[in-house]
């Protein structure tokens, strides 16, 4: 697993081993996670309004419910900061993916968003399964192709015949949507991986539940995701994985089975999901 190539902390490349395990075709739909929601009543972080004590300098009026938003930019930004296209907004959450008046009418089969770590591993445990390792998610979004590229081979198609959900045209501003889609899309809509595995690029970043550790004296490059100030407890990170609909070969070149990004556990944006794993077969 890993790649010397691109960012450093993909690197080194090792041999890592995995025991049998199940996973799930493709990431958790919003029709999936309704299901859950209504038979446990779950709330997630998203649609909670901020704990004052881990916030402690912030003012109470901006404690409220809500998550980060991906917001295209009119035109060229400096693409070392991330706050020109993120922007917090009260009231986003999974059921309102782009914020207030949004809804899921026609995504049930989109993969849910604004979930964090915590809300993943929840719904994992309802479902009787777990959240994949790093490894474990790494070695099925390979399918079988050893140390290539993509999860499709090598070649990367993505500007001009895409074979997933990522952006096309100038980020953060153009997006072309030559692959269909300016946001998610419905899960299975790219061929599968050698495993019968969809959407392990593109589309929606994944969550494992390895914490994020870079194994060396080095620094990430570039994060995709915005972090969240919080507590030194709620700050913990986890990897993860495969990329969104917002990566490009410009930014965040991450479709790629060793690209890994660090996350916040209580942090949920409009592209982070999860799949599930199930160890029963050990």
């Amino acid at each position: 697993m890993g790649s010397d190539h691109h960012y450093p902390e993909e690197g080194p490349v090792r041999i890592a081993e995995v025991d049998p395990f199940g996973m799930d075709i493709h990431p958790v739909t919003n029709r999936q996670f309704r299901r859950f929601a209504e038979a446990t009543g779950h709330v997630t972080l998203a649609e909670r309004p901020p704990d004052p004590a881990v916030y402690p300098e912030a003012l109470l009026e901006e404690l409220v419910a809500g998550s980060l938003v991906f917001r295209m930019t009119p035109g060229p930004v400096n693409l070392g900061d991330y706050r020109r296209w993120w922007a917090w907004v009260p009231g986003a959450d999974w059921r309102h993916p782009r914020g207030p008046g949004s809804s899921l009418d026609g995504l049930g089969d989109h993969p849910v968003v604004h979930v964090t770590y915590l809300d993943a591993a929840a719904y994992s445990e309802w479902a009787g399964m777990e959240l994949p390792t790093e490894a474990e998610w790494e070695h099925a979004a390979r399918g079988g192709l050893d140390r290539a590229e993509f999860t499709w081979g090598d070649d990367d198609p993505q500007e001009r015949a895409p074979l997933a959900n990522t952006w096309q045209g100038r980020f953060p501003y153009e997006n072309t949507a030559l692959d269909g889609w300016v946001f998610t899309s419905p899960v299975g809509s790219y061929p599968p991986n050698g495993y019968g595995l969809y959407d392990m690029a593109g589309n929606v970043w994944e969550w494992t539940s390895d914490p994020y550790g870079l194994g060396c004296d080095q620094e990430p490059a570039s994060p995709c995701c915005p972090p969240q100030d919080a507590s030194d407890e709620a700050a913990a990170t986890r990897v993860i994985k495969g990329g969104s609909h917002l990566c490009t070969i410009q930014y965040c070149f991450r479709y790629r089975p060793a690209a890994r990004q660090s996350q916040t556990i209580d942090t949920a944006t409009s592209h982070i999901g999860f799949r599930c794993v199930s160890r029963s077969e050990r």
